[in-house]
């Protein structure tokens, strides 16, 4: 067991949040925005990383488990900092 597969303390990046629930979350609803969210991001570049971690975020409810709060957390400190510099879903466009 190698220490990164169980660190669940860690931040996580969007795009590894991203990558966490294609690959582990049961919900496929939310599978399938995280892999809409990476390809939105390939295609458009970091400024739509606001708006695609909220989606993939509201899209989580009801994954349950220590790397669910991982993700659920990392997303929500990067929309926290998003909102401050205003970049945020609903910050200053």
């Amino acid at each position: 067991m190698s220490g990164e597969e169980r660190d669940y303390e860690r931040t996580l990046g969007v795009i590894e949040c991203f990558k966490a629930v294609t690959d582990q979350c049961p919900k496929g609803p939310a599978r399938v925005l995280a892999e809409a969210a990476l390809a939105a991001v390939e295609r458009d570049g970091a400024s739509v990383l606001p708006a695609q971690a909220y989606l993939v975020l509201s899209a989580l409810r009801g994954w349950q488990g220590e790397r669910a709060q991982q993700v659920h957390r990392s997303l929500q400190a990067f929309l926290e900092t998003s909102a401050t510099k205003g970049s945020g879903p609903g910050g200053a466009r």
